[in-house]
């Protein structure tokens, strides 16, 4: 898709910043534009309108930028809406939030046309994100432009870029040598070409002013600028033979940062304009920073995606040839009854390799449920058919049981057979891993509402672990324990809109888990996005 072709929706609840994006979005040739004040706004017009894109603030009331990238990235229409967020955070574990969360990406304030435009040509076409494509150059220059001011050349800024304006070619030549060893420097002999230049989609970072120029005197520069959202903010220093109070008030008035006397110490006008620069840097240093986290984090997921495509592929050839043995009418029963094992523990393998991704939006947020009923008896069976096996060395017995009444049917969840396998799978390992041997191992299906699972062993949880067991990365007296078990299986519970708890007693020597699921009925309504 063309940039011009784009249907964009700007959120924002400053109205200065609505024109601002709104403005540079026109002068890109985008002209479907339409505009919300908040989050919650922007989610009514998602649900009536079509967009391409959505360019939304982060600190907004009502309904924050992060809240509607998470509702957006909830719902299955617009899961994968471009989605831009600006903003000028500067807490790293903030934007890594923003981040996890499904940003497509970030746009530092304040922000030229220039870097708009890279990033939106980035978000819609994904296939060339590493590289931010170059902006057009201002239309008069004396110095090489770089292709986007917040873009570091092997990870070093480039210097910024300064415009200095003046009608005398002598004070001209001397700006211009006092700062080329620093900054690249833009020039203009006149208001209009430096409103042209300024106007540009990367404009300069500073501007360095003469007042008394023909036509088109500093101050209606200024002014000009002032009126224009797009270079309302462009940050100017007035370098100008006025030396009266009246004129240097007129040019604060008129926004100036500094006003500056010609026959000011060149040492000092450099230690004026460098101190500014500064602030400049900071931005594009994090704007920078952002963008290699961003890009980071696309890297990792597309390996992520690789490697379980991969090992599904790898588990699905293992389970056609278990398959192709265990159908073999030469092969003995009892090994035939081991290979079905196998190839059942293979396709669980592969439901927990999809598992994983599905994690990873839990944990975000991002997660939609899509439940249907699911026969827990069957799978507590299952499980409990694999780990007799898996812990024949430790001779535990393990026990399913359900109280429902002989002849009837097992009460049904509603969820997700996936999520549930992999729920009481890693509960009943665990609780075999940490019951003694020559034990038991009882799991409980009570025909309840909510259904109600409990699985107890003959061991207790440590006392400095109990008020922490289902927090992340706890473990005790488990080599090489990863500590996310527990952790996971609370996730998997609330992901179907359940709850997992534990109980443990010193005196009865003996732990229970407890899982409560909704319990699936004839008229239960699938949840809408």
């Amino acid at each position: 898709m063309n940039l011009h072709d784009l249907n964009c929706l700007v959120v924002d609840d400053m109205e200065l910043m609505r024109a601002v994006t709104v403005n540079q979005l026109r002068s890109m040739g985008i002209e479907k534009v339409r505009v919300a004040r908040n989050g919650a706004e922007a989610i009514d017009m998602l649900k009536s309108g079509k967009f391409d894109a959505i360019l939304s603030d982060w600190n907004m009331p009502v309904m924050s930028g992060l809240d509607l990238l998470k509702a957006v990235r909830a719902n299955s229409k617009l899961a994968n809406l471009p989605f831009l967020m600006i903003t000028a955070e500067a807490e790293r574990q903030r934007i890594e939030e923003v981040i996890s969360a499904g940003v497509s990406g970030l746009l530092v304030k304040p922000y030229n046309a220039g870097s708009l435009r890279s990033r939106l040509e980035r978000m819609i076409a994904p296939q060339n994100r590493t590289s931010i494509k170059p902006a057009p150059a201002p239309l008069v220059t004396e110095a090489s432009v770089r292709p986007d001011d917040n873009a570091p050349s092997d990870g070093v800024l480039l210097p910024s870029r300064i415009l200095v304006v003046d009608d005398y070619p002598v004070s001209l030549k001397l700006l211009q040598t006092l700062f080329k060893d620093e900054y690249q420097v833009l020039t203009a002999i006149n208001g209009p070409q430096a409103l042209a230049i300024c106007s540009a989609e990367n404009p300069p970072d500073l501007v360095l002013l003469d007042v008394m120029m023909p036509d088109m005197d500093g101050f209606e520069v200024v002014r000009r600028l002032r009126e224009a959202p797009a270079t309302a903010q462009l940050p100017v220093i007035f370098v100008t033979g006025l030396t009266d109070e009246t004129a240097r008030v007129k040019g604060m008035e008129l926004g100036a940062v500094d006003f500056v006397s010609k026959h000011t110490d060149p040492k000092t006008l450099r230690a004026r304009v460098r101190n500014f620069i500064q602030f400049v840097d900071v931005r594009r240093k994090l704007q920078a920073d952002y963008d290699a986290m961003l890009e980071a984090a696309r890297r990792r997921e597309d390996a992520d995606n690789m490697t379980r495509h991969d090992l599904k592929g790898s588990l699905a050839g293992i389970v056609g040839m278990v398959q192709i043995l265990a159908d073999d009418e030469t092969m003995a029963p009892k090994h035939a009854a081991q290979l079905r094992l196998v190839q059942q523990t293979a396709k669980q393998v592969m439901d927990m390799v999809n598992l994983a991704g599905e994690m990873y939006k839990m944990e975000m947020g991002r997660f939609k449920l899509k439940a249907v009923a699911v026969d827990l008896g069957d799978i507590l069976h299952r499980i409990v058919d694999l780990s007799r096996a898996g812990f024949a060395d430790k001779r535990i017995t393990i026990e399913v049981d359900t109280d429902t009444t002989v002849g009837t049917e097992t009460p049904q969840v509603l969820g997700d057979a996936m999520l549930c396998y992999s729920l009481f799978q890693n509960l009943i390992k665990n609780a075999c891993e940490a019951a003694p041997p020559s034990t038991r191992v009882t799991i409980v299906l009570k025909d309840e509402s909510p259904l109600l699972v409990t699985i107890t062993n003959k061991s207790v949880v440590p006392k400095d672990v109990r008020e922490r067991f289902f927090d992340k990365y706890t473990t005790s007296g488990k080599t090489g324990g990863s500590g996310i078990g527990t952790y996971s299986a609370q996730m998997l519970a609330r992901a179907q809109q359940g709850e997992l708890s534990m109980e443990t007693s010193d005196s009865l020597i003996s732990t229970t888990l407890t899982v409560t699921l909704p319990r699936y009925s004839f008229d239960a309504v699938q949840p809408s996005d």
